[in-house]
């Protein structure tokens, strides 16, 4: 008797590298060649918001340099472990805001649809480090109610697709999500945003590529990319890839005390977005989430450095500054 042999599924590249991120702060340190005498505040910080960043992210990062700007967006410090009056768990009133599960509806003509709490790499700044995705986030068996509303409002004519990190997603998942934003008529366009072509580029493959190629929406990934440092080779072929497609590339950053606060810097970041077919969109001033007081930068220096762009770049590589504000109809231009 002939017994068939189980037909084994390859798992796709990136989320094998996805598999093998660091988790482990004393892991990062080691790889890094950095002081041991960092370990037990960043275990103590990772306690309340977990570490993770890909080995291909953590191999642009500068060896032996604890100020390193790429490293410094996500190791923990104790500094998050201090109280910030002001700083809150939700600073942009998210969770006010929710139509259906893991729908956000804020502003007119466009809906936010939160996928998946996942995500590649955890920036110790991002605004959703305390949302409770399992109680209002959307999953495999809850898109439905999602669906539902979307296709109930005729006003909404973008879905913008977030998390986590909705390229967390597998293609099979992703694939049944787009099926359903296809099919309703008055959706013009989708909207995604995604750090992951730029910490795990290898997730930009022929599988993702022809789902959004066949889609019926007109589609724009918003990228994530706040250092020139972030720029590699791969993540220029992955974007690359995605323009290739027909995808309108843009990218939204975050000033970051340490990290990009300086004119120089989001200069060289600008130049190298649009050298990889992307367009600067926003620079967003920090959301006050709790335990990122540490990143913020005054309005005032902010302004100035905007001032030092807007004398050194065209127009159209200059980043709207922004803030975002619960219950306003939009963002909130600074300068």
């Amino acid at each position: 008797m002939i017994t068939a042999k189980p037909i084994l599924r390859q798992v796709p590249r990136w989320q094998q590298e996805l598999a093998h991120a660091i988790h482990d702060p004393a892991e990062l340190l080691r790889a890094l060649e950095l002081d041991p005498a960092l370990l037990p505040a960043a275990c103590a910080a990772a306690k309340s918001f977990p570490l993770r960043a890909p080995l291909g992210f953590v191999a642009r990062m500068r060896k032996g340099d604890p100020d390193d700007p790429l490293l410094r967006q996500v190791l923990p410090l104790a500094a998050e472990l201090e109280p910030a009056p002001g700083f809150v768990p939700d600073p942009v009133g998210d969770l006010a805001m929710q139509a259906a599960p893991g729908v956000l509806h804020k502003y007119q003509g466009r809906a936010l649809l939160v996928v998946t709490g996942a995500c590649a790499v955890h920036c110790r700044y991002c605004f959703r480090r305390e949302f409770p995705y399992a109680k209002t986030g959307c999953g495999a068996d809850s898109w439905q109610p999602a669906l539902a509303y979307l296709a109930g409002d005729a006003s909404i004519h973008e879905v913008i697709l977030s998390g986590g990190d909705p390229l967390a997603l597998s293609d099979r998942r992703l694939g049944a999500l787009l099926t359903g934003l296809n099919r309703i008529s008055h959706l013009k366009r989708l909207r995604i945003h995604s750090r992951l072509p730029v910490v795990l580029p290898e997730r930009v493959d022929d599988s993702l590529l022809n789902l959004l190629a066949h889609l019926r929406l007109q589609s724009v990934l918003v990228i994530h990319a706040n250092h020139p440092q972030e720029m590699d080779d791969s993540v220029r072929a992955a974007l690359t890839q995605l323009a290739t497609t027909g995808v309108t590339l843009l990218n939204q950053s975050v000033l970051l005390r340490g990290v990009n606060d300086a004119a120089a810097t989001l200069i060289e970041l600008s130049e190298a977005l649009f050298a990889a077919r992307v367009m600067p969109y926003y620079l967003h001033l920090l959301d006050r989430v709790r335990g990122a007081a540490h990143f913020e930068v005054k309005e005032a220096n902010a302004s100035a450095i905007m001032k030092k762009l807007r004398q050194r770049l065209p127009g159209y590589l200059v980043p709207r500054l922004v803030r975002e504000q619960p219950g306003q109809p939009a963002k909130t231009p600074v300068w």
